[in-house]
């Protein structure tokens, strides 16, 4: 049985769906102002790997994922302007201009990296007047209150704050009788509802005048609109838990008197060079950057697979060079299985099945699962270890099923390599032995932009089709 790690228990619990087989999870999506980065697209990897064990454990998703267009501030404790309007400020397009283009961008770079889209798309904006309504009751149950700026939640009025994160609520509201410039009640109370200044361009019509709702109301709402007041699964980066989260929390239980969510799950932080991803240190790559560079974006992809969801995974390009060789190379270990008319005994590829299936229903331990894979491919070649791999890669996503059999004859690649690769390979080979690396990974960068896999083994170079995008 799938055992999932539970934020909210702090241990592995096992998974058991509220009703049915249908699983209903919901999943924080992107705020839309500026490009996802590879800290970002790590916690969608993260999204999809549940999303791929839960299935391969033989549950159907209801998957739903909110699209920020609006409500999210600079700072999550309500202070500074939208991150929509800054960014609309900076590029001098509207906010909905913005919207359009960084979801397409966020969209094309899930599908590189072979990231299914939940069921239900949904938008903020789609969804204010709901929002309005919501914040309406929260305030005619007593849970918010009005001032100045707008509606915040009382946290004082909902004692179990802090359940999710085990921030002490005690200590929190001590916090607010330091002098604070602030018609909040207490510092940690949140906005639901923010009246709009004049100049302010994203702005509704509500009961206490034009303004645009605060980022944690979105998800309560969209939520609970499309997944009903309790569901199963709510996941998000490990940076959401002490605020978003628990404010999530906080509102949807006040409303409903009910558990909004019975397993919380997050996926950890993403380093660079062992410190903190900062657009001001400029270390905030995309999958373009990678791109760039001469990585694919199934090299990232495989990269994340190396670490557990759970511990934090610090990205250097020494690191994305091992893993692009090493996905390469499994690539080829498979392209020659495929071409195998060989069997494997069952009792074999069983046992395999069994070691793999326990890896993933242990909170979903892909790199323990991933390293059961490159035990498998030693085997002798087989069309039923080809098989086999498919079969993981329905949790990998690493388009294994799309590599071409290999034909060897000398220990060299009989395929129909045009001229240009294989020349391009020599002058790659010519660069190495003049220890000009960075002219042979540019080489290489070409090759692989030609659709063809160069791989340095023990024989010689091995020149390969790539998988297909």
């Amino acid at each position: 049985m799938l055992r999932l790690y539970n934020t909210l228990t702090r241990k592995k619990d096992e998974f058991s769906p509220l009703k049915g087989n249908t699983v209903r999870m919901y999943s924080c999506g992107p705020t839309v102002y500026n490009y996802a980065h590879i800290g970002n697209l790590r916690t969608y990897v993260f999204m999809d790997l549940v999303r791929r064990a839960l299935r391969y454990d033989g549950y159907k998703l209801k998957g739903v994922m909110n699209i920020t267009d609006v409500g999210h501030l600079l700072s999550d404790s309500d202070d500074g302007e939208d991150k929509m309007v800054i960014a609309s400020k900076r590029t001098q397009k509207t906010p909905q201009e913005i919207a359009e283009m960084y979801t397409t961008v966020f969209f094309e770079d899930l599908a590189k990296l072979n990231i299914g889209k939940p069921e239900i798309i949904v938008k903020a904006t789609d969804h204010v007047s709901e929002m309005i309504v919501y914040v309406k009751e929260l305030l005619d149950n007593g849970f918010a209150y009005e001032t100045s700026d707008g509606i915040y939640f009382d946290i004082a009025k909902f004692p179990r704050y802090g359940m999710l994160s085990g921030a002490n609520l005690t200590e929190q509201l001590a916090g607010a009788r330091v002098g604070i410039n602030s018609d909040k009640h207490s510092p940690a109370d949140f906005a639901l509802w923010k009246k709009a200044e004049p100049a302010h361009i994203m702005r509704w019509d509500s009961p206490w005048g034009d303004g645009y709702p605060g980022w944690h109301i979105e998800c309560s709402v969209m939520s609970k609109k499309y997944l009903g007041e309790t569901f199963d699964i709510h996941s998000g980066g490990v940076d959401h838990i002490p605020i978003h989260h628990e404010n999530e929390i906080a509102q949807n239980e006040a409303i409903s008197g009910k558990k909004s969510v019975n397993y919380w799950i997050h996926g950890e932080f993403m380093l660079v060079d062992g410190g903190k991803m900062s657009k001001s240190l400029g270390n905030t790559y995309t999958i373009s950057d990678l791109e760039e560079r001469g990585y694919a974006p199934l090299d990232f992809r495989y990269f994340c697979l190396n670490a557990h969801y759970r511990t934090k995974l610090n990205f250097t390009f020494a690191a994305m060079d091992a893993a692009k060789t090493s996905r390469e190379k499994l690539l080829v270990q498979i392209s020659k299985h495929k071409a195998s008319t060989t069997t494997t005994p069952h009792t074999i590829l069983d046992t395999y099945r069994q070691s793999f299936k326990q890896a993933i229903e242990d909170d979903v331990n892909v790199p323990l699962a991933l390293g059961i894979l490159h035990t498998a491919i030693k085997e002798s070649k087989s069309i039923d270890i080809y098989k086999l791999a498919c079969e993981f890669d329905e949790i990998f996503g690493l388009s294994l099923n799309d590599v071409q059999p290999y034909t060897e004859s000398d220990n060299t690649s009989t395929y129909d390599i045009p001229e240009a690769v294989l020349e391009l390979s020599r002058e790659r080979t010519d660069a190495k032995n003049a220890r000009n690396y960075q002219l042979a990974d540019s080489i290489r960068a070409k090759i692989s932009d030609m659709g063809y896999l160069i791989v340095d083994t023990k024989g010689g170079v091995t020149i390969t089709p790539k998988a297909k995008p």
